[in-house]
């Protein structure tokens, strides 16, 4: 028998360990703090990429890999960068049985060896804009990790570019948190606010940090992706320099871009229930998985006939065939449904008599027959179904469990008393968001650049605010 989850209201963290693991995502590796994805869990990595590769290449980047071992020197060139990263920092001073001559940092991220290779490959206005992706790993050392959402090494892409003027920069940043709003709501289907970060929020080394902020269904935050206006911070660190149209030095303004493994956890937090994943189909590894029915040896034959040509019907689709004959239907029902396959078609001997199929969905529980012959058009139908069927579920969490309050005091006892986001009118305000923070554990999410109205602050007598979404968060 399939393995209970501990229900999501009972213990929500628990609930999600448990079906890491049990639904073969992913596993603890002897290093503490990493993990390891297993195949299942890789594959819908491999989604992802395969959404957000096609999308930056269709803008115009182009893929590289950068070393993940960087001198310690370049990482100290940008204060603020290293000030920011500075605890979290994996550093090699022995390598070939001998001490290193200057330590090593292993890769946290990679604007410095990065904007190190700018300065070699930038000299004219005529090499600009540059626009580089990586896909790679970073190691930042966690003190408190949680598969997929925080560990000490993890998967990412990130993407950097250098612009001649500061406006292409922000068009470029924007793009790209355009782009991760797209992927959320079509590949993942994840309702998300996109935003500016605070000052205390904001990137190391950016003048500006944009985020996509998602709500799980424990309705605390997670910040799904990232996309940083840089200025000319890096570019002056590494000396890059192009001569203009006027034949005049200057430094090009520059952006940075991410998103993680993360993004699994986020799938399973904003669609999970108590039975396991519910997988959006356009992430799915598995869009459909076919169970045949075989109550007879003198059936197999004919089922299965009818279950091979099925399956090469739905060709276009992802398809696995369930044909174990050492564990029951039932027992494959349950698996298939932890694991969140979107649909489960059946095929038995009664199914054939009627020239149907009988096809579950994972998203809401149904069970409908179809005709056998509409086999490839009604899988579409409901897969797509499916997909919009998740969005509006989260869109609808978003919608129905943000609250706006209208004082500092109410917004300390919202936090404190409700999950949920929390939107409010904001001066930006140091002290006040640290107090906010050490009263509720809550931080400020982002600005939200879909509002732009400014009205009386909670935290200021005599001047207006942004308004701004404070919840917990992963």
């Amino acid at each position: 028998m399939v393995k209970k989850l501990t229900p999501m209201s009972e213990d929500f963290n628990q609930w999600y360990t448990e079906i890491v693991q049990l639904a073969d995502l992913a596993d603890y590796s002897p290093v503490k703090g990493t993990m390891v994805i297993k195949p299942y869990g890789y594959a819908i990595w491999e989604n992802i990429q395969s959404y957000l590769d096609k999308r930056f290449k269709e803008t115009g980047h182009k893929n590289a890999y950068f070393p993940m071992f960087i001198p310690k020197s370049f990482i100290e060139k940008e204060a603020e960068h290293v000030e920011g990263f500075s605890p979290e920092l994996a550093t090699v001073t022995h390598a070939g049985g001998k001490e290193l001559e200057e330590p090593l940092i292993v890769r946290p991220t990679s604007e410095t060896i990065i904007n190190h290779m700018f300065a070699k490959w930038i000299s004219s206005h005529r090499d600009l804009p540059m626009l580089i992706n990586q896909w790679s790993n970073v190691v930042r050392w966690e003190m408190r990790t949680r598969l997929f959402l925080r560990t000490s090494e993890f998967l990412w892409q990130e993407g950097h570019t250098a612009h001649a003027t500061v406006d292409e920069a922000k068009e470029e940043a924007l793009r790209m948190l355009d782009i991760y709003e797209e992927f959320a709501k079509q590949a993942a289907a994840v309702s998300v606010i996109k935003g500016t970060k605070s000052e205390i929020e904001k990137f190391a080394g950016a003048t500006t940090t944009y985020s996509i902020e998602a709500m799980m269904n424990d309705m605390k935050a997670l910040q799904a992706g990232t996309s940083h206006e840089l200025g000319q911070n890096f570019s002056k660190a590494f000396d890059i320099t192009f001569s203009d149209e006027n034949n005049e030095l200057q430094h090009p303004h520059q952006t940075s871009w991410g998103v993680s493994t993360r993004l699994v956890g986020m799938i399973i937090m904003a669609h999970g229930d108590d039975k396991g994943l519910k997988l959006p189909p356009n992430l799915a590894p598995h869009q459909v998985v076919i169970v045949p029915i075989i109550p007879n040896e003198n059936d197999k034959d004919s089922v299965m006939t009818v279950v091979n040509k099925l399956n090469d019907s739905l060709s276009e689709f992802r398809v696995i065939i369930d044909d174990r004959s050492e564990v029951s239907p039932g027992f494959k029902f349950n698996e298939w449904e932890q694991k969140g396959v979107p649909l489960r078609v059946e095929v038995g001997p009664k199914d054939i008599e009627q020239n149907s199929i009988l096809v579950s969905r994972r998203d809401d529980g149904s069970k409908n027959s179809y005709p056998l012959d509409k086999v490839e058009n009604t899988v579409e139908k409901l897969l797509n179904e499916i997909q919009d069927n998740l969005y509006k579920n989260s869109e609808s969490t978003l919608k129905d469990n943000t609250t706006h309050v209208e004082s500092f005091s109410e917004l300390i006892d919202v936090l404190n008393s409700k999950k949920g986001f929390v939107s409010c009118f904001w001066n930006e305000n140091k002290e006040d968001e640290l107090k906010i923070k050490e009263e509720t554990s809550a931080t400020l999410r982002c600005y939200p650049l879909e509002n732009t109205d400014t009205e009386k602050s909670i935290n200021s007598d005599s001047e207006n605010g942004k308004f701004a979404i404070f919840s917990k968060a992963y």
